[in-house]
């Protein structure tokens, strides 16, 4: 059954001033959209492709034909990536996480100030094009980490949380060369709530894994 884009959570115009309108119509309709379109075309070529969860390929990409491998990473990537970063992203959000996550920021890195330091760090750092991520970890700890172009982390054994797009289509319209400019603003829309969400789904999966039934 062919992937659908997924309708945003919020209006193209809802995170400014952080995000401009016209980057985030750009963005979703005709960047995400392609990427999709493509994957499409690409997972159809075989009922294996078709039937098989995107994640699951990915996981196993050496089953997937040679000739089309890497534009199934690369599309099938693209398209994980940008289904989590539009909802991590709130016209409400900004601010800090409370309860649990707040308390495993805490724990682990000293304090949401700490983390988003590092965080931002980790996004500065990455040469090019690629996301920055905060991940579970296979023993239920935080990484932080990059991947290039539109690698996800599924592939490196992580569980995504939070994701930031470095590709310059996200950014560039409105903040030109200046991504550390994109990457400090980008912290007033990050909706914690849904990030607490995914951190509690992926500590599930880590204990499901731990101690399978």
């Amino acid at each position: 059954m062919p992937h659908t884009l997924p309708a945003l959570p919020y209006a193209y115009d809802a995170l400014e001033p952080v995000i401009d309108a016209r980057t985030m119509e750009l963005h979703h309709t005709r960047h995400h959209a392609a990427y999709l379109a493509t994957l499409n075309r690409l997972l159809g070529r075989s009922e294996f492709l078709r039937e098989t969860p995107l994640e699951d390929i990915l996981l196993d990409i050496r089953r997937v034909p040679e000739d089309i491998r890497q534009d199934v990473r690369n599309y099938g990537g693209a398209h994980l990536n940008h289904c989590l970063f539009w909802r991590v992203m709130s016209p409400s959000g900004g601010g800090e996480p409370t309860g649990l996550l707040g308390q495993v920021l805490e724990a682990e890195f000293g304090g949401v100030t700490r983390f988003r330091e590092r965080f931002s760090e980790v996004a500065m750092r990455r040469f090019g094009s690629g996301w920055a991520w905060a991940c579970v970890d296979a023993n239920g700890s935080l990484e932080l980490t990059s991947t290039p172009n539109q690698d996800p982390p599924i592939m490196l054994g992580l569980r995504p949380i939070l994701g930031l797009d470095l590709w310059e289509h996200a950014y560039y319209l409105q903040y030109q060369h200046r991504r550390i400019d994109y990457v400090h603003a980008w912290w007033d829309v990050v909706d914690w709530g849904h990030v607490t969400e995914l951190y509690t789904h992926a500590m599930e999966l880590v204990a499901r894994a731990r101690h399978p039934q």
